[in-house]
């Protein structure tokens, strides 16, 4: 006997009158989440207007134009990846991964050697760094490994398994050297762990092992003579515990990006010197979030930073939305990441966290990282949509048998 569930229930998710409907039918993705993508976009694009006008003579607006240009195309491959169903990526994790594992050791056979890192292919217009990419190909092939071993979650074996998987990339990633995408990964496999559910024991195994590793590397291998790191990433690392020690060297980035906000004070600087006069290194890629401390002040801040909240907010309400565990797992992978690189990057500018290279997400100037954040939107729109169309299954009454 057949019995139908739900058809007077109407879908908590319809909201709007009839002139909305036609819209949301062609375009059905989540308003909120693409307004903070589109602010953000052009919260960058007004301050690289204002940072870079002098970089490179001749042509004042050169990276404005071309952070223009990645944002255009990533907004499409966006709302490309969004009309599909996320859900077929999950057949294609050991492909995801390989393709992943094979890029970053491209790169290091091949890739252009900048200021002595081998992080980018370089492409006739285009430098891409697959490190970047990278980020969310782990994303999608660790949240897949999960779900197929959903039923041994508990198992210590597939808390090695996830961590495994997430510290190979991070090795390769720095070999390159490009530590703070290294450390990108392993945030990724945690938080992926941390939504699927694993056992609370696992993490304080895990952090213990990262406090023996980190005292290890540090402290224990200088002093015997071995350093697995490079000079400058240990004095960065540790340099913004005092950074007034040698304020002209290790100490010189934060000191220059501290002054740069804390003049900026309320409302912004008119004529922002720590910026036009070349004091503040990296001012349209790692620090941009500097110049929109000195240049626009608390105010621009302010903004920026609830872009931000409102990000990641969407992304936490599509985790809840998503149709299926798999969904879940991306969104929860996909907002720690997005979410570690906010963190890291601010902090690293007002002297709480060291300086690890890691680019502001749809802020900092660069291609890799643009369009990679708009595929990571991208999968999350999808999550959306696909979490909607279930729920109006569910709304309109399924008929069972």
């Amino acid at each position: 006997m057949s019995t139908v569930l739900g058809s007077q229930i109407k879908d908590p998710t319809e909201s709007g009158g009839a002139a909305a409907r036609p819209l949301r039918a062609t375009f059905p993705i989540d308003p909120t989440l693409l307004l903070a993508v589109v602010g953000l976009v052009a919260c960058s694009l007004v301050t690289l207007s204002a940072a870079t006008r002098d970089d490179i003579p001749g042509d004042p607006n050169y990276y404005v134009y071309r952070q223009a240009g990645f944002a255009i195309v990533g907004l499409v491959l966006c709302l490309i990846i969004s009309r599909f169903d996320y859900s077929r990526l999950r057949e294609l994790k050991y492909g995801l991964y390989g393709f992943m594992i094979g890029s970053i050791l491209l790169v290091l056979a091949l890739g252009g050697a900048t200021r002595g890192s081998k992080r980018w292919i370089d492409f006739p217009f285009f430098r891409f760094q697959p490190s970047e990419l990278g980020k969310l190909l782990l994303v999608l092939a660790v949240s897949a490994f999960v779900v197929d071993r959903i039923r041994r979650l508990q198992d210590r074996d597939t808390t090695a398994r996830v961590m495994l998987m997430a510290l190979v990339p991070s090795v390769l990633v720095m070999l390159q050297p490009d530590l703070g995408s290294a450390i990108v990964y392993v945030v990724i496999a945690l938080a992926i762990l941390f939504v699927a559910g694993t056992s609370w024991k696992h993490f304080a195994a895990l952090f213990a092992l990262f406090a023996i590793s980190l005292t290890l590397v540090l402290v224990a291998a200088p002093a015997v003579g071995v350093h697995l790191l490079k000079p400058y990433q240990t004095d960065r690392l540790t340099a913004f515990l005092n950074p007034s020690d040698n304020p002209a060297d290790q100490g010189y980035q934060q000191n220059q990006s501290r002054i740069a906000i804390g003049s900026g004070q309320k409302s912004g600087r008119p004529h922002p010197t720590q910026t036009t006069l070349n004091f503040l290194p990296e001012h349209h890629t790692d620090f941009i979030f500097a110049v929109v401390g000195e240049r626009y002040g608390f105010a621009g801040a302010a903004l920026v930073l609830s872009l931000y909240a409102l990000l990641i907010w969407r992304g936490l309400r599509i985790l809840t939305m998503a149709k299926n565990l798999y969904g879940a797992l991306i969104a929860g992978g996909i907002v720690a990441m997005l979410l570690w690189q906010v963190f890291v990057n601010v902090g690293m500018t007002i002297g709480i966290m060291p300086i690890t290279g890691v680019p502001l997400p749809l802020m900092s100037y660069g291609g890799s990282s643009v369009l990679v954040t708009f595929l990571s939107v991208g999968v999350l729109q999808s999550i959306y949509v696909q979490g909607r169309r279930a729920a109006k299954g569910r709304g309109r009454g399924l008929v069972f048998g």
